[in-house]
């Protein structure tokens, strides 16, 4: 929506608002995260919204809204003061964890997490096992347990480009734990191979949530645990489209039914010049698909040029 973040903030249903590179870049309000993601204009707000009555607060690093069944959560961990990537993953999942234990949902039930997104600067940067995400997923992994109480759910891990080395990580929790989903077509992250790392990435590929909406991972061209069609974004897109689908059939009869038209989608791009003959592709393939936000950044590998994730409404 085009609307200001301050005014979006002033509705008493408002969880959350998450906004991009043209948003403010801080708001004293704890519902607010900005995420420095470029697009080529003019890029909308995200707001979830839930029932009125939305409380919120911080707890040290981290802040938090919540009402009803839901509850949203963000922190920001600066690596340098950390000690590196690896310390800042883990020192964020520590501390959302040990506030989950402590923070229950209005009506004293503990809340499960079903979806998180990670953002940090230069993913890509560093040779082999220094490589900055490689490095991430090694603290994600050690600060994880408290997390993942009810297994892993669906995550994003996706890199800026603003030289800011802060890692920012915000995610939904509800009342009701999700059922992890997995794709037929791909190895589950966590299984993953020595190649990619000496911790493999801890996330499923969707969650499907208690009120039967399936919030998606981030999907790129991976088939069985490898990269496809290197350097073609194009082929990459259709791939990603074949998981989607593959996703969507493994979640269920009804989630398969409503497909992809009834999803919201990001879509994140390694190199903005692909964006309309991108756009032209879904719409062609996919003429009833919701226009997607089209967000330009850099993939967790190096040889994927798009990554796209999403909720199914």
């Amino acid at each position: 929506m085009h609307a200001s973040a301050e005014q979006v903030l002033a509705a008493d249903d408002v969880l959350a608002v998450i906004g991009f590179a043209d948003a403010p870049a801080q708001l004293d309000d704890p519902r607010y995260l900005r995420v420095d993601l470029q697009s080529d204009g003019p890029t909308p707000l995200e707001v979830w919204r839930t029932g009125a009555g939305v409380r919120s607060g911080r707890h040290g690093a981290l802040n938090w809204s919540c009402a009803q069944d839901y509850l949203f959560f963000s922190i920001e961990v600066d690596e340098q003061r950390a000690g590196g990537v690896a310390a800042a993953a883990e020192q964020a999942y520590a501390e959302i964890g040990g506030w989950l234990e402590t923070h229950p949902l209005p009506d004293a039930r503990p809340a499960h997490v079903l979806r998180l997104w990670n953002y940090l600067d230069a993913i890509n940067e560093g040779e082999g096992d220094d490589e900055r995400y490689r490095q991430f997923c090694r603290g994600r992994a050690r600060g994880i347990v408290g997390v993942a109480r009810a297994g892993y759910s669906a995550a994003t891990a996706i890199g800026r480009r603003d030289g800011r080395r802060v890692l920012q990580v915000y995610g939904l929790a509800a009342g009701v734990a999700g059922t992890a989903i997995e794709n037929p077509r791909q190895v589950s992250a966590w299984t993953y191979p020595r190649q990619y790392g000496p911790v493999a990435p801890t996330f499923a590929r969707a969650t499907r949530t208690g009120a039967n909406q399936l919030l998606i991972s981030g999907t790129a061209a991976v088939v069985g645990h490898q990269s496809q069609h290197v350097g073609d974004t194009l082929a990459q897109l259709d791939e990603t489209l074949r998981n989607l689908d593959s996703l969507h059939a493994a979640a269920g009869a009804e989630i398969a039914a409503r497909g992809m038209a009834a999803s919201l989608l990001k879509v994140y791009l390694r190199d903005p010049n692909d964006k309309i003959a991108v756009a032209d592709t879904l719409a062609r393939h996919r003429p009833a698909l919701s226009t997607p936000l089209v967000l330009f950044g850099d993939i967790c590998r190096d040889d994927l040029c798009i990554e796209i994730d999403g909720i199914q409404g």
